[in-house]
């Protein structure tokens, strides 16, 4: 065998054992008379030591060593005269009297540390070396025990497994397709699914009551840290249950989750916020409610003194952010220029300091009393030594620019700790969004999205009033999973998609087998979908889910380790029955 123990495993219980390890070389540092290296796996490192008299062949070997060379040592277990505390194999090494190498390796292009000197694309293009590195074979490995956990929770509460087709037609709701061109039925495609939500539906119909999947998804979007156009669901489905019973349900597996991987436990339910509070208290649907600052409408109070900015404004808000009153000019106006950024989309920002006498101190003096600043700052609970920042304009692009301005505080003022978790529910969204462009409703989450049931009386009269029976989970501003109660009536379904502005042939010919199949005694049912490398990335206190992925993509979609996509041969275009247009130059 190559290794009787792990690079992680010896203690200092092992003396005096005879080992043998395997691995690649981490660091060599020969003091002449003695020569350490360092012997790395997954597992650990542990310290080998050539000494004086150990055999010529053992130290020419070791002589003869570079980085990442993978060998195989073999020795006496003993204690180190120096102990290392930071490393669990810190108090033993291996006194070598046979090392072998068994691959030599090219100096790698960056350093194989906790802390490398490597850039992005650089350690993307040699993935295989980055994923040596202990954040990332961390971030891999508390994947797998969630994965492990969750499985295990779900397996307990009578959930199966299924698997789904990948190969699946195309729908153009929603984001945009990854396509697959078919051999066998020239001129015809086939989609990658953005998720399994008409299969996961058709096995309820088909009595699975309780369905999940761990399931690659596709979608050919823009990207950005936290989105990649394969990523990962934890798609789950249930039959028989309303709103509350899916909750709980799931509310029982982040709970798992946070104990038995972060060891954190949580008393009570989670809280629950519609979305309209939502948005008026935060500004986001994805509200982070680790801190407060939550938004005041001042409307009302500052309007009539003859300041236009807000006299012409739908909303004038404010958020108090405690013991800054003592901002510095410089401050505010880099606060000022943070809201004015295209990002942000803010004309400028108004503050007020509450000053220690009692007095306040505001950049709209001109248009303000005392006693009218003392009012704002009564209504935001401000107290001295508190700062008000306002905002106005147009209602929801105001309250998105105050939510931006309220995240910036929430980091300035370290309120934002990757350690504390603020888990919530936020329910009853809009079931419709109406498009101006293109002056039609869109489903704001899928087609298939249940309206609360005292809504259905709207789709005659007000469609944009009507509320989802939906529900997303957040937790520190991500949005982790979301999901509804599904339309199971055919008539219902029929309905909305009229609503989407589907015709009858649009309808059937695009989602037909899923209106069929609800002919034939569909239960009423529900369910979600989680982010789960948002999910591990948020648990390994990340911004970005990359490192929570073996092989990720680049920002232009690009794998720069095998260079794909790419090109590919005129007979395989001929077999597809494609032709590639060139480009005009």
């Amino acid at each position: 065998m190559y290794r009787t123990h792990t690079c992680g495993e010896l203690r200092i219980e092992n003396s005096d054992q005879n080992v043998t390890l395997a691995g690649w070389v981490q660091k060599v540092r020969n003091l002449g008379a003695m020569t350490f290296i360092d012997i790395r796996d997954r597992y650990g490192i542990t310290q080998l030591v050539v000494e004086e008299h150990s055999s010529d062949e053992v130290r020419a070997t070791a002589a003869g060593l570079g980085r990442e060379y993978v060998i195989q040592a073999s020795g006496k277990v003993i204690p180190r005269a120096a102990k290392n505390p930071k490393i669990p194999t810190g108090e033993i090494e291996v006194a070598v009297d046979g090392l072998k190498v068994l691959n030599v390796s090219q100096t790698p292009p960056f350093t194989i540390e906790d802390n490398s000197d490597g850039g992005d694309e650089l350690r993307m293009k040699y993935r295989f070396l980055d994923l040596r590195r202990n954040p990332l074979k961390n971030a891999l490995i508390l994947r797998h025990r969630m994965a492990h956990e969750i499985r295990n929770y779900l397996d307990e509460n009578s959930f199966l497994e299924i698997e789904t087709p990948y190969l699946i037609k195309s729908t153009p709701e929603g984001a945009r397709d990854f396509v697959v061109p078919s051999r066998m039925n020239p001129g015809e495609f086939y989609a990658l699914p953005q998720s399994p939500q008409t299969f996961k539906q058709l096995l309820m119909v088909a009595g699975y009551d309780r369905y999940f999947q761990i399931v690659r998804c596709f979608r050919d979007e823009d990207l950005r840290a936290d989105r990649q156009p394969e990523f990962t669901q934890i798609d789950c489905e249930m039959s028989f249950v309303e709103r509350e019973d899916v909750l709980n349900m799931f509310e029982g597996l982040a709970k798992r989750l946070f104990k038995n991987i972060l060891g954190k436990e949580f008393d009570g339910n989670f809280p629950r916020i519609g979305w309209h509070e939502a948005m008026d208290k935060y500004g986001s649907d994805k509200p982070d409610i680790r801190f407060g600052m939550t938004f005041n409408d001042i409307t009302e109070a500052a309007q009539g003194k003859g300041f236009g900015v807000f006299d012409s404004a739908e909303y004038v808000g404010a958020i108090c952010a405690e013991g800054c009153a003592d901002y510095t000019r410089k401050q505010l106006d880099e606060l000022t220029e943070f809201v004015k950024r295209p990002q942000v989309g803010a004309k400028g920002m108004v503050y007020v300091r509450c000053e220690a006498d009692g007095s306040y101190k505001s950049s709209v003096d001109k248009f303000y009393g005392q006693q009218d600043l003392g009012k704002w700052a009564a209504q935001c609970g401000a107290k001295a030594g508190d700062l008000l920042l306002i905002l106005s304009g147009p209602r929801r692009k105001t309250q998105t620019a105050l939510c931006e301005l309220r995240l910036e505080m929430g980091n300035r003022l370290g309120l934002r700790s990757h350690e504390k978790f603020a888990p919530l529910w936020v329910v009853d969204f809009p079931l419709l969004e109406w498009d101006d462009q293109t002056q039609r409703f869109y489903a704001m989450h899928h087609p298939f999205t249940s309206p609360n049931p005292e809504d259905i009386g709207l789709f005659d009269t007000d469609p944009g009033r009507i509320r989802a029976n939906a529900y997303d989970f957040v937790v520190n501003g991500v949005e982790v999973g979301g999901g509804s109660i599904r339309i199971f009536d055919a008539e219902l379904q029929a309905k909305m998609f009229e609503t989407l502005g589907f015709t009858h042939e649009e309808a059937e010919n695009q989602f037909g087998f899923l209106m069929n199949a609800f002919r034939f005694g569909a239960p009423p049912h529900g369910g979600i979908a989680f982010g789960f490398d948002r999910w591990c990335a948020l648990f390994g206190g990340a911004d970005s889910i990359r490192d929570y992925i073996a092989f990720p993509k680049n920002n232009s979609g690009r794998d720069v380790m095998i260079d794909s996509p790419s090109n590919i041969s005129n007979a395989q275009l001929e077999e597809l029955s494609l032709t590639v247009k060139k480009e005009e130059k």
